[in-house]
Order: structure tokens, then C-alpha cells, then sequence
């Protein structure tokens, strides 16, 4: 049987609100929340009566020119403040029809969203859900957290998750052909030991950044990866235009990319993941030397002369780490990438790690790290989702964004090199 509960205001009439008000602001000092709670819910009733006046005119006057006549009074939920209150409300039916007529601000009270807008909200601040009560309902103030107010955490968990879901399809089906993307960053990131995400993230012609879209997979495999592509595709990411790629060195990216984009699509290797991978190998009293190393090649502005240099590295360490040596010269072509556009170095810098995407990787981990169990794909979808979302409020356009146009020049010279003009790096930053 459903158990039904009320809160003191459910058979408060429109005049008794009005003076609870004035006794609620009196005591103001002791409980401001109750205050809050009263004089809201007395401003939704004052604004139904006015509903209820141009629907059917005054009380005991006879309106021929209105629509509706008045028809009592009936018990309702509403939320407000992150939960629910009962509150007594007027109803009005059709004089054609005689079919009641809703009340416009009832009707927004009541399906504006607001309750799962405070959930989302709350939780992606890593309120827990058993907790949600106290974080919106001041247990001093009086009022009402009790069963069928919809602070229970199970009431929460199911307005976070209609949100989500909602969020989610809502994204993944937006339009990206009004995007003049030039640049997206694709990396996984691994919720559980069996459970992938893989995100993309672009920056537009003006430095603007955009979370583009996740889907989810076992391992970070080519099939995964075109999973991805395909849906930014199918939403109007057209694959004839010539963008940088930015990934963190895994070949699985690298192959479904060029399957999709074409064999000669610029893909810029992260420098940071190589630098990480070589000196974590190595070892620490020749940390300083290789940083040197790496740093000079990553700074050069002849592409020639930084893979000399990082071949004369994997040269001296062939003998001390045969194994690193290899991994200097393994995607060589790629981690100079940047360098073989010709771009600028304050842009190099910007566009040769997948800073960006990692950075919202770590919102997304704040963001889930109350989650303790991940029941199935779709709800870390959902979290993951959510936690991009969270992450692109935070999003500052690219440091080197006025230096962009040398990068959407040198695209459409690589992509068409017979007619692509010459790259002028002081014109076209000026």
C-alpha cells in the first residue's frame, strides 16, 4: 500500500499562507530556511489565484467572458527546494467541455524540472544521495524531509538518473556541422578493470572547446575507437575537411582514424606520454640529460634537426636501454607532427599533448568518485556524460587561440599541397 504523507502546508488556504508569512518572518532569526520554504510556497499560491482569476473571473461573480468556471479545491505535490511540499490548490473546468483546465503556473511548478536539476546538480558536487536531505533541508528549520517529500536517496537516484539519460541522448544526437572543429583530442578513460570510456573532445577555429561525444568499450581497441568516429560522422562532422588529431600514442586511435579520415590525416602523438614513458624506463641519473634532450627537440622549429636530435638520443641509449631506444624511434613521424605544419612554437606547445582531454578526465573522476559499483555500461555512460558536461563549464579557450589560422592554413596546404598557399606565421598572426 503507498504510503502517503502531508506536510504542515497541505491544507493551508491563501489567507492563512499570507499570515504565516508575517509569523514566519517574525521568528525569520531563528529558522530563515522555513521562512524561505513559507513565503515561496505564499508566492506560488498567490500567483494560482491570479491563474484562477483570469480563467474564470472572481469568486461569487459571474464572469460570461471567461472560459472556466471554479470547481473547488484538491491536494497536490509540488517541489521546491530540492524536494517536495503538499500544497492545497484551486482548480477551474472548461465551460464547453467541462474538462478541467490547468493552471499555467501549476503546470511549471510542477513540470519545470527543478527537483532533478538540484540532483544533478548536488551529485555532480559529490553530495551522496543518503545525504541529499541535509543538503537542502536545514533539519532546525522544520521542515518536512520525512517519506514523500523526495529527499530519500532511492527519490534522488531516480531524478539524477531521468536527468542523465536525458542529457545523454539529448548530446549525443546534437549537430557538429556548425562547428569549424580544426583540432579534437581523442583518449579512454578506464572506470573499472572491464569498463572503458572513450571521449573526444575539439577546439573550434576561435580556440573554443567542445566535448564531442563518448561511447563504451572493454579495451581501447580499433573497433571502439570507430564506434566513436562514426557517431561524430553521422552528426555532421564531415570527414573530407583535414583536422589535427591529437592522441596519447595507442595504435588502436591512430588506426581508426586513418580508416576513416584518410591515410595522410595529421595525427600529433601526446609528447608529454612520451616523455613520461621514456624516462620512467631509464635510469633516474640520466633523467636530467633525456629532458634536455626531448625539451630542445619539442622547442625546435626545424622539424629535420629535432629528429636528428631525437634519434642521436635513442643512439646513446641503445646500449644502457634497447628497449627505450626503440621506444624513442617507434611513432617518430608523429610526435613531430606539430613541427611538420610549420606551426608556431607557443602553439605547438597547446596542440602537442592531450592536455585538454585530460584535464576533463579528471573532472569526470571527481565527479564519479562516490560511485562504489558500476552496474552496467549505461550508467557510467551516464556519469561520464554527465561529468563532460560538468567539465566543459570550466572550458577557457585555447592560450594560443590567435595563432589558429596558421593552423587552419598549414591544414589545407597538407591536405592539398598544390594548391595550398605558402604559411606566412607573422601575417597570418598579425
Amino acid at each position: 500500500m503507498k504510503k502517503t504523507t502531508t506536510s504542515d502546508l497541505a491544507l493551508t488556504s491563501h489567507t492563512e499562507l499570507a499570515s504565516a508569512v508575517d509569523t514566519a518572518w517574525g521568528a525569520v532569526g531563528q529558522s530563515f530556511d522555513q521562512f524561505c520554504l513559507i513565503a515561496g510556497v505564499a508566492a506560488l499560491s498567490e500567483m494560482l489565484e491570479d491563474d484562477v482569476n483570469a480563467l474564470a473571473g472572481d469568486a461569487h461573480a459571474r464572469s460570461a467572458d471567461k472560459p472556466g468556471y471554479r470547481w473547488g479545491r484538491t491536494k497536490g505535490r509540488v517541489g521546491f527546494h530540492g524536494g517536495k511540499v503538499a500544497l492545497e490548490r484551486p482548480r477551474v473546468r472548461s465551460k464547453s467541455t467541462g474538462r478541467e483546465l490547468p493552471l499555467p503556473s501549476w503546470q511549471e511548478a510542477a513540470e519545470g524540472g527543478w527537483l532533478e536539476e538540484w540532483a544533478m546538480s548536488l551529485m555532480l558536487m559529490n553530495v551522496a544521495t543518503r545525504k541529499f536531505g541535509r543538503a537542502v533541508r536545514l533539519p532546525e528549520a522544520g521542515i518536512s524531509a520525512a517519506a514523500g517529500s523526495g529527499l530519500s536517496k532511492s527519490a534522488v537516484s531516480r531524478r539524477f538518473k531521468a536527468l542523465t539519460e536525458a542529457r545523454l541522448a539529448e548530446w549525443m544526437a546534437s549537430d557538429l556541422s556548425q562547428l569549424d572543429l580544426l583540432v579534437i583530442q581523442i583518449d579512454g578513460l578506464h572506470m573499472d578493470e572491464n569498463l572503458l570510456m572513450i571521449g573526444a573532445v575539439g577546439v573550434d577555429a576561435d580556440g573554443g572547446k567542445h566535448p564531442l561525444g563518448v561511447v563504451e568499450g572493454a579495451t581501447e581497441n580499433a573497433a571502439t575507437v570507430q564506434a566513436l568516429l562514426d557517431n561524430l560522422i553521422e552528426r555532421g562532422l564531415d570527414p573530407e575537411i583535414c583536422r589535427l588529431f591529437i592522441v596519447d600514442g595507442a595504435k588502436a586511435l591512430t588506426k581508426a582514424i586513418r580508416r576513416t579520415f584518410g591515410a595522410d590525416i595529421p595525427i600529433q602523438r601526446c609528447q608529454v606520454h612520451k616523455a613520461r614513458n621514456i624516462t620512467d624506463r631509464i635510469d633516474p641519473k640520466l633523467h636530467a640529460a633525456v629532458r634536455r634532450t626531448l625539451r630542445q627537440a619539442w622547442e625546435t622549429d626545424d622539424a629535420i634537426k629535432a629528429e636528428r636530435l631525437l634519434r642521436n638520443l635513442a643512439r646513446r641509449l641503445e646500449l644502457e636501454a634497447p628497449g627505450v631506444s626503440k621506444s624513442i624511434l617507434e611513432g617518430l613521424d608523429e610526435i613531430l607532427t606539430v613541427t611538420r605544419l610549420g606551426l608556431p612554437l607557443e602553439l605547438r606547445r597547446s596542440l602537442a599533448s592531450t592536455n585538454i582531454i585530460e584535464s576533463m578526465n579528471a573532472v569526470i573522476r571527481q565527479v564519479c568518485r562516490n560511485v562504489k559499483r558500476w552496474r552496467d555500461a549505461q550508467m557510467a555512460l551516464r556519469w561520464t556524460a554527465a561529468g563532460m558536461i560538468e567539465a566543459a563549464k570550466g572550458f577557457r579557450r585555447l592560450k594560443a587561440c590567435k595563432q589558429l589560422p596558421i593552423l587552419k592554413a598549414a591544414l589545407e596546404k597538407h591536405r592539398n599541397p598544390e594548391t595550398g598557399a605558402p604559411v606566412d606565421p607573422m601575417a597570418e598572426a598579425a
